[in-house]
């Protein structure tokens, strides 16, 4: 585990750190690749996290989520101590029953849905596993299938990349 502190700063809407030179270097060479998203396990002001540093707009940042910041008591402005390392394990989100079910039933959604990025079906599965009644997961998973098969699906904003 590598160790810094930063000042939490506020890049548009989103409270992030920017990881400082020396650090990013030892987490490439953990990672074994200094292209894309790097996913990283650590702790913020001693409260644990998982999270992935990313580049944009020219700097590597680690994203501060809502998570994190409560767990840790931090907010923009504040100077933090970080605890990170590259974290190997895979993120995965899990699928509901339901849309699995309708993805089996139907091979061109599936076909669809397995050719989007893996940052896309993530996106869909989390919007799916957000939702709390089973009504309203079995309308969204068939609206899934309706815009994974290229009909229209009213209301099926989340499988819109913009």
């Amino acid at each position: 585990m590598i160790s810094f502190s930063a000042k939490v700063i506020k890049l548009n809407i989103n409270p992030c750190v920017n990881v400082p030179g020396k650090i990013l270097n030892e987490l490439f060479r953990q990672a074994g690749k200094s292209k894309g998203p790097i996913p990283v396990c650590g702790k913020l002001n001693g409260a644990k996290f998982l999270q992935t540093v990313v580049r944009y707009k020219g700097e590597w940042r680690l994203y501060l989520n809502t998570q994190m910041c409560v767990d840790s008591g931090v907010d923009v402005g504040d100077k933090v101590k970080i605890e990170i390392e590259f974290d190997p394990s895979p993120r995965l989100v899990p699928m509901r029953s339901a849309f699995r079910l309708a993805l089996s039933k139907n091979i061109q959604a599936k076909t669809a849905f397995e050719k989007l990025p893996p940052s896309h079906q993530k996106e869909i599965l989390r919007y799916l596993n957000s939702l709390k009644s089973s009504d309203a997961v079995n309308k969204n998973v068939k609206r899934a299938i309706l815009r994974l098969t290229g009909k229209k699906a009213e209301g099926a904003n989340f499988l819109v990349r913009k």
